[in-house]
C-alpha cells in the first residue's frame, strides 16, 4: 500500500466498470456497424493526496479514460464516483458545479489555449464562469498563480504564441489550479516537452501538490515520469486494466507479462542494470474494434496458455492487483 494510503481511508474517486465505445459508421445512412471498445469495463480508486499513474501503449485508452472521468467525454456505461457523486449521472448544469474540484491539464500545451485571447484574460475566465471573484480580486487571483507557477504579472498581457513549451504548460496548470480543484487528470502533460522542460514540470506537479494537497491522475506513456510522480501505476492494454500496484512493486516485482515487457523496454542508465533480462514481443496489437476473445494480451504474450485463449482474467488481489491466469512470480 502506498505510504500516503492510510487504512479505511475512502477514496476521492472510484471508477466502476468505465466502458467508453465509439460507434462504427457505414453508408449513406451511417448503419452502426461496431464498435470501437476504447475503455472496455475498467475499475480503480484514488485516494486524497496520492498521484495515480496512468500507463501503457499509444491507443490503449489512457486518455480516453482520463476525458470520460471529466466528462468531456460521456461514459458509454460504468460509475464514476467523485466525492460521493456519480459524474456518469449528472447533468450538464450538475457537472459544471463540480468542475471547479475537478480540472484537466492537456497534452498539448499551445492547442489548449486560445490563440486570440491574452493570458490575463485566459486565467481569469474560469473565476468570472465560476463566479468566484469579480473586479481587483480576479486580478490579484491571476498575478498570484502566475507567481506560483513560476511566471510573473507582467505576462498576462502576452499571447500564447509568445511562450516557449514549458511556458505554455505552467499556463496550462495555472488554468486548472486557479479554481482550487482536489482532483487534476494530466493527460500526458509533459510528452510535448524538451526532456529538461519535463523536469521542471514534473518538479512543479510535485511541488504544487505538497501545498494545495492536489490529487492526480497522471497519464503518460513514458515509464521515467511516471516512476518519478505516482504513488501507484496502473498498466492498460487495449482498453482494459492489466495490473495496478505501488510504483516501486510494479518496478521491481511486476506480475503480469505486458508490465514486464513495458519494463525491459524501459532505458536504464545505471549500466550495472543494462544486462536485464529483454522479452521481444511479436504481432502487433489486435484492433479495439474486434478484441480478441479471452485475455486481450494473449495474441502477443509469451507465457499465453490455452485458458488464456478462451477465459477473460479477473483483476485479483489487494495491494498488487493483477489480471492473469498464470502471474510471474
Amino acid at each position: 500500500m502506498s505510504p500516503k494510503i492510510k487504512e479505511k481511508q475512502k477514496p476521492l474517486l472510484e471508477v466502476v466498470n468505465l466502458k467508453k465505445y465509439y460507434p462504427i459508421k457505414k453508408g449513406i445512412i451511417s448503419k452502426t456497424v461496431g464498435h470501437v471498445k476504447a475503455v472496455d469495463g475498467i475499475s480503480f480508486s484514488v485516494y486524497p493526496g496520492e498521484t495515480m499513474g496512468l500507463v501503457g501503449e499509444s491507443g490503449c485508452g489512457k486518455s480516453t479514460t482520463g476525458r470520460s472521468i471529466v466528462r468531456l467525454d460521456d461514459p458509454t456505461d460504468g460509475d464514476v464516483i467523485f466525492q460521493n457523486k456519480n459524474l456518469a449521472n449528472l447533468s450538464k448544469n450538475e457537472m459544471r458545479k463540480l468542475r471547479t474540484d475537478l480540472q484537466i491539464i492537456f497534452q498539448d500545451p499551445y492547442s489548449s489555449l486560445n490563440p486570440r485571447k491574452r493570458i490575463g484574460d485566459l486565467l481569469a475566465e474560469p473565476l468570472r464562469a465560476h463566479k468566484l471573484a469579480e473586479g481587483e480580486e480576479i486580478e490579484r487571483k491571476v498575478n498570484n498563480i502566475l507567481e506560483i507557477v513560476g511566471l510573473t504579472k507582467y505576462h498576462k498581457s502576452r499571447y500564447p504564441h509568445e511562450f516557449s513549451g514549458g511556458q505554455r504548460q505552467r499556463i496550462g496548470i495555472a488554468r486548472a489550479l486557479i479554481l482550487n480543484p482536489k482532483l487534476i487528470i494530466c493527460d500526458e502533460p509533459v510528452s510535448a516537452l524538451d526532456v529538461s522542460i519535463q523536469a521542471q514540470v514534473l518538479n512543479l506537479l510535485k511541488d504544487l501538490q505538497k501545498e494545495f494537497n492536489l490529487t492526480y491522475v497522471f497519464i503518460a506513456h513514458g515509464l521515467g515520469a511516471v516512476k518519478y510522480i505516482s504513488d501507484r501505476i496502473t498498466v492498460m492494454y487495449l482498453g482494459k486494466i492489466v495490473e495496478i500496484a505501488p510504483t516501486e512493486e510494479i518496478f521491481n516485482q511486476p506480475r503480469h507479462p505486458y508490465t514486464k515487457i513495458l519494463l525491459s523496454a524501459y532505458p536504464v542508465p545505471n549500466p550495472h542494470m543494462r544486462n536485464r533480462e529483454q522479452i521481444v514481443v511479436e504481432g502487433d496489437v489486435p484492433s479495439p474494434a474486434n478484441p480478441p476473445k479471452g485475455c486481450a494480451f494473449h495474441t502477443r504474450c509469451p507465457f499465453a496458455q490455452p485458458i488464456c485463449r478462451e477465459k477473460t482474467p479477473p483483476l485479483d488481489g489487494e495491494n498488487h492487483q493483477v489480471a492473469c491466469h498464470f502471474p510471474l512470480t
